[in-house]
């Protein structure tokens, strides 16, 4: 595994520095002076230790969870100097079906922002660019930094549901053309998706409450007001994700009826068939009978009346089904 980390530093009045060096890193935090923002991502355990223990001393509960690759749930955690923070980006692929997370890890301190995943995040890469752009970012303080951060996560949410509420519309038009398995199975993966989302999305709503209501410290009273934002952002996908979920499930509805529909309509042709088939058996089946004295067994014309009657039967039924509709 390649490790990776960027820093950046800001000084009031001195133009932004990236730090390319853990020394400079470590000279930095010493001084305890500017604003600085450290993205570490594949990094080992090992190296983890270095920035996480060494240099900036979080609670070793705080780094367990960072250094874990199983699941752990969006929180908050107040350890009086820095907040620990848990939340989920998306890792979203062609196929939108296939809805998978990466966590990230966010401590955010008074003059710091240490942001930890294990994979490379998109978007925190924008935010990076914005701010080796933009020196403004790291000048507003470290919880306006964590604000640009944790807001550039929830952004991925919204065209994540565009693009399931574009393919439901889709399939929807070809359901009612032609219901293919193909499509039932389909419906049911992103209906699953769907309610993958809102367990990611609910969890992550509550941290931003938290974060909005003056709970901390480390958050200045002007700097609530975004995470508010951010807060209504997930409030407002939450909604929408609810209603992608009932187009979902009336796609499913839509699906059911149109190939119950389509099979009653089978089993009425069939069903006509049948009907018109049972008096011709008791027509050959009478003909069929062993007896001797039977006027039309031996008769010239008696093999083309009897397929003459069965002809009569069927134009006669079928003229009596066209005329009650039933064709």
């Amino acid at each position: 595994m390649v490790s990776m980390f960027q820093a950046l530093y800001s000084l009031p009045d001195q133009a932004l520095r990236k730090l390319s060096s853990v020394d400079e890193i470590r000279e930095v935090r010493a001084s305890g002076e500017g604003m600085l923002w450290v993205n570490l991502y594949s990094c080992q355990s090992s190296e983890y230790d270095i920035f996480l223990r060494d240099m900036f001393h979080f609670h070793p509960l705080a780094i367990e969870d960072t250094l874990s690759t199983g699941y752990q749930p969006p929180k908050v955690d107040d350890f009086g100097d820095y907040l620990f923070i848990i939340v989920h980006a998306l890792a979203v692929g062609e196929d939108v079906s296939r809805l998978s997370t990466d966590e990230l890890n966010c401590f955010v301190g008074r003059n710091f922002v240490v942001t930890a995943s294990h994979v490379r995040l998109a978007a925190l890469d924008s935010i990076w660019e914005r701010a080796g752009r933009d020196g403004r970012i790291l000048e507003r303080g470290a919880d306006f930094l964590a604000h640009a951060v944790l807001d550039a996560i929830v952004d991925e949410f919204l065209p994540y549901l565009d693009r399931i509420d574009e393919e439901v519309d889709f399939l929807e038009d070809s359901i009612i053309q032609d219901p293919k398995p193909s499509a039932l199975r389909r419906i049911l993966e992103l209906k699953h998706s769907i309610l993958g989302l809102r367990r990611v999305v609910s969890p992550q709503r509550e941290v931003m409450q938290r974060l909005s209501r003056g709970e901390f410290d480390v958050i200045s009273r002007n700097c609530e007001i975004y995470f508010r934002d951010i807060y209504d952002h997930l409030v407002r996908i939450t909604d929408l994700s609810e209603g992608v979920r009932d187009v979902v499930g009336s796609t499913l509805d839509t699906y059911l009826s149109v190939s119950s529909n389509k099979m009653n309509e089978i089993m009425k042709a069939l069903t006509i068939v049948s009907t018109i088939f049972l008096p011709l058996t008791l027509v050959t089946s009478l003909y069929g009978m062993n007896f001797e004295m039977m006027p039309e067994l031996h008769w010239r014309y008696g093999y083309l009346m009897v397929w003459a009657i069965m002809l009569l039967i069927i134009v006669g039924m079928l003229w009596f089904f066209r005329r009650r509709r039933w064709l």
